[in-house]
């Protein structure tokens, strides 16, 4: 199987990187196919098993960590566990596309680590924390509690944004779109 390349984008919630990733996915001259996580929370919303996210249990997502079928994976929060199962990239491999990641900020760097120079690693960074806090509450789908900890928890990722290979500033979103789509588009056709 002939392998492709690996294009991630972290960023803290609230970024846009998810609205980032839509577009570039649906832009067939990239040849993108979107990397499915596997996630142990519950399902927010309108969200489909299967297309935003692969919803399993704690359990059977522990077992599948014992297994080794994670290419990555992390405890984002308590109990809630997110992860790149190793059959989701073969899946895409075997579909003669590349892979176009969507998550969090831990887990980007490591995919960057196993596949340096298969990866291009892009950190979308909100304009403030203030803004990203902004888009949050927009959102309606958490709780006060839970934004509070998505914030702290940015504060945190905002460190790591020099490790990427790509800051892309998220400021005004079509200007950013175009951005990713060059940063992409080079990347996939070198």
């Amino acid at each position: 199987m002939k392998q492709g390349k690996l294009i991630v984008f972290s960023a803290p919630s609230g970024s846009g990187k998810t609205t980032i990733v839509q577009y570039l996915a649906k832009q067939a001259e990239l040849n993108l196919g979107f990397s499915v996580s596997a996630t142990s929370r519950p399902k927010r919303g309108d969200e489909i098993d299967g297309k935003d996210y692969h919803f399993i249990s704690i359990e059977a997502f522990k077992k599948h960590i014992i297994q080794g079928n994670f290419i990555e994976f992390e405890e984002v929060y308590t109990n809630n566990f997110y992860g790149t199962l190793k059959s989701e990239i073969d899946r895409i491999w075997a579909l003669g596309k590349h892979v176009i990641f969507d998550i969090d900020v831990e887990g980007g760097l490591n995919i960057k680590k196993q596949f340096p120079d298969k990866t291009l690693a892009i950190f979308v960074q909100p304009p403030s924390i203030e803004v990203m806090e902004q888009r949050l509450r927009g959102r309606k789908t958490d709780s006060e509690e839970k934004i509070k900890e998505r914030v702290a928890k940015a504060q945190k990722e905002m460190k790591y944004a020099t490790n990427f290979d790509v800051i892309l500033l998220n400021d005004i979103l079509e200007q950013a779109k175009k951005q990713a789509y060059q940063l992409v588009k080079n990347f996939v056709t070198q």
